[in-house]
């Protein structure tokens, strides 16, 4: 069954998207702050469509297609966002690092994308599978997110670089991740036809 509960909170996810877009352009006050509190709720959609499929075990290709597809576009939306905000990129500590973390991010976010689905093709995907750095790496991304499209000072707290700093912390942990994937899957890039032996075989 497709729309079931996991797959309907990934498509929420995905309609938010644009609607944390439009909130944080709008010309009032608050914009940025409806657009964090938006950009929250498809936080939440992400980490409850999976509690949920585990619980209902409500597991299903299109819910495993779909969820990574709606977490990247989310996080790469925000970001190239934010960074093409000129108050942002003035607010930070340096504009040029904040630029340069986020095309690693979003950089990243495609190698692995595709050398999961190169995996893929020789039976290997599992062996790419997500990492605990790459769930902290995560994690790290979506509470760096919200404290940097609210950006406001909250009791005493400078709540953008805060966001700045754990955007950082993402950073470095979005790097770390993908050396581990790519050591671990460059065996089978430098020797291809290995690879499809393997999989012929029936070989992890």
């Amino acid at each position: 069954m497709i729309w079931n509960a996991p797959n309907i909170l990934t498509v929420l996810r995905l309609v938010l998207i644009p609607l944390f877009i439009v909130a944080y352009h709008l010309p009032y006050k608050n914009a940025n702050i409806l657009a964090a509190v938006l950009f929250i709720i498809a936080a939440i959609t992400d980490w409850l469509d999976g509690y949920l499929a585990r619980r209902l075990g409500q597991h299903s290709h299109f819910g495993a297609f779909l969820d990574p597809v709606a977490d990247k576009l989310m996080v790469a939306a925000a970001l190239v966002m934010l960074v093409a905000d000129p108050e942002i990129y003035g607010a930070v500590y340096d504009g040029r690092l904040f630029a340069i973390v986020v095309v690693v991010i979003v950089g990243r976010e495609i190698t692995v994308s595709a050398l999961r689905e190169w995996m893929a093709e020789y039976g290997k995907r599992s062996r790419v599978a997500v990492s605990f750095v790459g769930k902290v790496k995560t994690t790290a991304q979506m509470l760096a997110i919200p404290f940097l499209l609210w950006r406001e000072d909250l009791l005493g707290l400078p709540v953008l670089h805060i966001g700045e700093v754990l955007l950082y912390v993402a950073g470095g942990l979005t790097l770390w991740s993908m050396l581990v994937y790519l050591r671990i899957a460059w065996a089978d890039l430098l020797h291809p036809d290995r690879a499809a032996a393997d999989r012929a075989q029936g070989r992890p």
